[in-house]
């Protein structure tokens, strides 16, 4: 179904639902009678006529402030509100016709569970309709195929978010290189193409290019305009990311100071009182499942003694917050020398960058095998999480031997308390690529909200069950 389609179908749906609230309007008004009771009863037909203008004027303010419009902002923010200022607006002006005409059923309140109904309706069904879209965008269906032109920070940052909000419907096929910025040789899995110049040829060789992000640097306008003329001569829809001092819009703070606008910095990372805030989630969520847990602990504990000798926790030094190095626990799911053995496997590495995966390590335990499938070796983590070391979701820790290959940018996700699950959990786990890793863990960082926090949490669980890119 192409997104032409899924427009006609929302519209029509809109309007059946704009008929069905009205109808439940009536039932509410006149059969519940909440709020009031009435004196009269008017038959529903006597509405019809009222309800084919209120389709004609929500068709007029829809159209006014976009409704139909393909959206990829915030749900809450951006969509419902447009739907309740349309209807809002077209059920005013029913009401001042009302007024005015003075039709013989004439209700106040029945217009007020109209607007309600309405809402609720449209916007329940907008809701399910995201939801049903985000998981068909997450699977490559109906993604618009987009082409990132600038790998600087300001194009590394729309990377970031591209992989971390597959909802918004956008699949990047690669990036073109600016020619000014280090890297030139691709983000985790998303390759570069060439550079700029490489446009041309890129609209000529893919036709099925939606997209053209331009995150080039302000001193380029010369090139972005170039780019943007070639983005319309193919009839390929182009965005300029404004490169407002190399930051993204999300650290630019905006000011009025007496009438004049300032542009401020804000802090990168999460703010005390927000530090204070996942904190206490971190300790009601370990509270609540603490006895729980214990259980499972003592079993995991007892199935490691019987399966294989050695001690039942590992400790492993790790990498926190700004370099700081502390004690990470876990339930040993590898053979006594499994460190030692570390670089004979080396070759056989399955992963990029600094760190080390292999599908089916040989060092491995018949427990371990099954505990690290469903990330049950990071149980004792919990007790980091009391003392302040880690948080139930953030950036992975990492080794000291990794941190000492990161490249520049890379060490912007040690700017927090390290995490047991995070972002890139719950979007691949260990079918990422470094970099990937790494733009999804600054995405976090940088995007950081309470309810970000439980939805991890919530998404772990499933991917912790059926063990998704776990090895």
């Amino acid at each position: 179904m192409s997104h032409q389609r899924i427009r006609i179908a929302t519209i029509l749906t809109d309007l059946l639902l704009v008929n069905g609230g009205f109808a439940l309007a009536y039932v509410i008004r006149y059969q519940w009678q909440w709020l009031r009771p009435i004196t009269f009863l008017e038959p529903f037909s006597d509405y019809l006529g009222q309800l084919a203008l209120l389709n004609i004027l929500l068709i007029f303010t829809f159209i006014q402030v976009r409704v139909w419009r393909r959206k990829r902002g915030e749900f809450w923010v951006d969509e419902l509100s447009r739907i309740t200022y349309a209807v809002a607006a077209g059920i005013g002006l029913l009401s001042m016709i009302a007024f005015f005409v003075q039709p013989t059923p004439f209700s106040r309140l029945m217009y007020f569970w109209a607007f309600l109904a309405i809402v609720v309706l449209i916007g329940t069904a907008r809701l399910l309709r995201r939801s049903l879209l985000a998981m068909l965008y997450q699977r490559g269906i109906l993604a618009d195929r987009v082409l990132v032109i600038g790998s600087g920070e300001v194009g590394r940052s729309l990377i970031r978010t591209l992989l971390a909000r597959p909802d918004l419907g956008y699949q990047a096929i690669g990036y073109l290189h600016d020619g000014l910025s280090e890297n030139n040789i691709g983000l985790g899995r998303i390759p570069n193409l060439g550079t700029f110049a490489d446009l041309p040829r890129m609209l000529a060789e893919r036709p099925h290019l939606h997209t053209v992000f331009i995150a080039l640097p302000g001193e380029m306008h010369q090139q972005i305009s170039q780019l943007l003329r070639l983005c319309q001569e193919h009839s390929v829809r182009a965005q300029v990311v404004p490169d407002l001092l190399q930051l993204s819009m999300n650290r630019v703070e905006f000011n009025n100071m007496a009438g004049i606008p300032t542009l401020g910095v804000r802090d990168v990372g999460i703010s005390r009182f927000q530090q204070l805030t996942k904190r206490l989630l971190d300790l009601a969520i370990i509270l609540l499942g603490g006895l729980p847990a214990l259980l499972v602990m003592g079993m995991i504990a007892l199935a490691i003694k019987l399966d294989s000798p050695g001690p039942v926790i590992y400790k492993a030094m790790r990498v926190g917050k700004n370099g700081r190095s502390f004690p990470m626990y876990k339930f040993r799911s590898m053979v006594l020398d499994a460190d030692l053995r570390k670089a004979e496997l080396k070759q056989f590495n399955q992963a990029d960058g600094p760190i080390f995966k292999m599908k089916d390590d040989p060092r491995m335990t018949r427990v371990g095998r099954v505990i690290r499938r469903v990330s049950l070796d990071e149980l004792p983590q919990i007790y980091n999480v009391l003392r302040g070391e880690m948080s139930l979701v953030g950036p992975r820790p990492p080794l000291a031997e990794e941190v000492a290959q990161y490249k520049p940018w890379h060490k912007q996700r040690l700017s927090v308390i390290g995490g047991i699950t995070g972002l890139w959990q719950v979007s691949g786990r260990s079918d990422l690529t470094f970099d990937e890793l790494c733009l999804l863990d600054i995405y976090y960082i940088e995007n950081w909200s309470l309810s970000m926090d439980i939805r991890i949490l919530l998404q772990t669980i499933p991917h912790s069950l059926f063990g998704r890119g776990a090895y």
